[in-house]
């Protein structure tokens, strides 16, 4: 067991026009999380973004949409692990994967960001790469050109169910991920895809 988790931080973009893309199923992974613990967000501005607090396995947990748009992620992630004296190592960043099929869940801890702006504006300002990622797969165009266009769209309907069944699966494994228990998490989710 490693440390509990104490900030969960799900990437998107603000606003109605990104709503139910690709690029916000971090916030949809959040929301689905809070609806299961009857947690409201409520916007706090000086973290810049919507934040809720949940109590799971007797530790607080802060769950955090930024609103300040993918790029600068970092600002109010930094914001909120400042405040509350939060270790990098006690942050989940759910965001979602192009490298990964839709359906596919994965979690990981450090590593490089794959080119995503939002991982690579938390790294910039926490000045670490050593936080818990969960990775939401939503496919890749194919074609490296087409990724900022293919991120902004909605899944096809096929991708969106596989997408809500991998994120109802990892909702069971939520409380290991949150009490620090990651190496049965990671099983439980990993070996649950590759049937």
């Amino acid at each position: 067991m490693e440390l509990p988790i104490r900030l969960v931080a799900g990437l998107g973009n603000p606003g109605e026009k990104y709503a139910s893309t690709r690029h916000n199923v971090g916030f949809d992974w959040l929301d689905h999380l809070a609806g299961l613990q009857r947690a409201a967000f409520a916007l706090e501005t000086r973290f810049r973004g919507l934040c809720t607090r949940i109590i799971q396995s007797d530790t607080d947990i802060w769950l955090l949409k930024p609103q300040t748009y993918m790029n600068v992620s970092g600002m109010s992630v930094a914001a909120i692990c400042r405040y509350y004296k939060i270790a990098p190592e006690q942050i989940l960043i759910v965001h979602d994967e192009l490298d990964l099929q839709p359906g596919i869940i994965r979690l990981k801890f450090g590593g490089g960001t794959g080119g995503h702006n939002g991982l690579k504006s938390i790294v910039a300002d926490l000045s670490s790469q050593a936080f818990w990622r969960l990775r939401i797969g939503v496919g890749h165009p194919g074609d490296r050109n087409q990724v900022v266009d293919y991120v902004l769209h909605p899944p096809r309907k096929e991708e969106a169910v596989l997408i809500d069944e991998a994120i109802d699966h990892s909702m069971q494994v939520w409380p290991l991920i949150a009490r620090g228990d990651f190496s049965v998490a990671m099983q439980r989710l990993h070996t649950r895809q590759e049937n």
